[in-house]
This record gives C-alpha cells, sequence and structure tokens, in this order.
C-alpha cells in the first residue's frame, strides 16, 4: 500500500514537470505560470475524479440491491470476511465479459462489472472475479491504476488540442493547419500516455490480486474457470481501443483488447494461461 501511494506521488510530479518544462519551452516565464496552473489543476482532476473517468468511460450506472440481489450479496459477504467496507457497485452495459475496481481508497472505491460478464459466470466463478476486484482495493492497487489511467486521457486530450489548435505552426493563419508542432504532440504524447501506464501498473499486481482473491474466497479453480470463460469471450468480443476506453483497459480483470503481433510486448496484463496455471497449481491440480 505505501508503494502504491509513492508510485502515485512519483507519477504526478513527473507529470507537473514535464508540463512545467513544456511551458518554460514554449512561453517563457508567462508559460511556466501557466504550466503550474495547468499542472496542478490535472493532478487534482486526475486524484479526485479518476474513478469517474474510468467509469464514464465505460458508461456505467450505478445498481441498487434490489436490481442486482446476487451481486450485492457476494460482494457484501466477502466485504464481511475482511471487515471492509463495501464499494459502490456498478454495470457497464458493454456485453463483452469484465470487471474492474476503481477509486482512491476503500471507503471511496468502485467495482464495476459488465452486462456480459452478469451474463456469463455462475455465482461461484463471480465470487471468485469480486474477490480479485476487492483485492485490488484493499491493496490500493486501484490509487495509482486510477490515476493513471486519467493522466493518460488527459495527456492525450492535450495533444489532439494541440492538433487541432494549429498551435505551433508559426502562423495566425487558422487556414494554415495544425502545424509542426501540433502534429508532433499528437504523435508523441499518444505513445507517452500508453507508456505511462505501463511503468505505473506493473503486470505482477494481476498474480498478487489472483492470489489474494483466493485467500480471500477459498476457491481458486473457481477464479481459474472465470478466466477462461472471460478470455474466450473477450477475444470473440474484442473492445475498440479508442481513447477513452484505452484509459480504463489496463484496469480490468481481463485485458479487453484484441491484442496480437507487437502489441503482446505492450500489454498490461500477463497471460491468462499463465494465470490459469497458477491457479490450478494452488489447487492441488496437476496435468
Amino acid at each position: 500500500m505505501h508503494h502504491n501511494r509513492l508510485r502515485t506521488a512519483v507519477l504526478l510530479g513527473a507529470l507537473s514537470a514535464f508540463l512545467l518544462a513544456a511551458g518554460v519551452w514554449l512561453g517563457g516565464g508567462a508559460g511556466a505560470r501557466i504550466a503550474v496552473v495547468v499542472a496542478l489543476a490535472t493532478c487534482g482532476v486526475a486524484y479526485f475524479t479518476a474513478d469517474r473517468i474510468a467509469l464514464s468511460a465505460l458508461r456505467a450506472r450505478p445498481v441498487a440491491e434490489v436490481e442486482q440481489p446476487q451481486l450485492y450479496r457476494v460482494v457484501r459477504e466477502l466485504c464481511t470476511e475482511t471487515r471492509r467496507p463495501m464499494p459502490r457497485l456498478y454495470v457497464s452495459p458493454t456485453m463483452q465479459p469484465n470487471a474492474f475496481a476503481t477509486g482512491r481508497n476503500p471507503r471511496d472505491a468502485a467495482v464495476c462489472v459488465t452486462h456480459g460478464l452478469l451474463g456469463l459466470l455462475d455465482e461461484r466463478e463471480l465470487k471468485g472475479v469480486l474477490g480479485h476486484e476487492l483485492s485490488h482495493i484493499n491493496n490500493r492497487d486501484t490509487l495509482i491504476s486510477s490515476v493513471a489511467g486519467a493522466l493518460a486521457t488527459m495527456i492525450t486530450y492535450f495533444g489532439y488540442v494541440g492538433l487541432f489548435s494549429g498551435f505551433g505552426s508559426g502562423s495566425g493563419d487558422k487556414d494554415d493547419g495544425p502545424g509542426f508542432l501540433g502534429a508532433v504532440l499528437v504523435m508523441i504524447l499518444g505513445p507517452v500516455a500508453a507508456t505511462m501506464i505501463q511503468i505505473a501498473i506493473s503486470r505482477s499486481r494481476e498474480f498478487a490480486a489472483d492470489d489474494a482473491g483466493v485467500r480471500l474466497t477459498g476457491d481458486p479453480l473457481a477464479l481459474a474457470s472465470a478466466l477462461r470463460k472471460i478470455e474466450m469471450e473477450a477475444r470473440r468480443l474484442p473492445l475498440p481501443e479508442n481513447g477513452r476506453l484505452a484509459s480504463a483497459g489496463h484496469m480490468m480483470i481481463v485485458n479487453p483488447f484484441r491484442c496480437a503481433g507487437l502489441g503482446r510486448l505492450f500489454a498490461t496484463h500477463p497471460p491468462v494461461a499463465a494465470r490459469i496455471a497458477r491457479l490450478e497449481r494452488m489447487a492441488g491440480y496437476r496435468r
């Protein structure tokens, strides 16, 4: 937990330093003052609204217990077991089965499951998935992952603002096009946003959440079965890699995007087959 808080502080500090340096380079003293304001606003928005950014990316809505009694019952049982506050529960209309947790701390946390997940898993498998997501909350993984996703979204947005505003074109005529600097911002800041997530989010946290989730539920094979089903459907129904969804994809229990070729080198998730093999070994199963 301390490590995740430290990484969050480093991440916010690195972004502030980047914005300040860019402001000085582009506008001298005046640019630096503007950059300070932008950095403070960006870090504040990322820290305090990261959960809402992630939930809006999946068009998730809060659900009441009368709508999803099974979901509430399972989460309540797990939270009672760990003596942790119950997170807010959301459902996304997405047909791809998936789930993620977000929030700065257990008291502000939220768990989101997709409509596809609720229709695919039985209660035992659902409990395995929710145990995994609650472990992310208890370990404060959601703090660093939510902030990193929000910052990536805003950096990409800044790049597109630079592209379409004509900033750096060297001319006051808006018809001259986006300008060289604006194009460079888009080409560089997009990969920077993705790289930021890669640096901030360690693949090993998924293994750690699997382990903690199994200790909570006592049923490694249930999570293994759920992961197998989710991966098969995620391959059949991959989500489009647009900016909004890409900022939340690293939080999900299984990679929601089509991942092939060089994309495997930059995957935010470890291979599902490796996770399933570990879970089966925990259950004493040998192939």
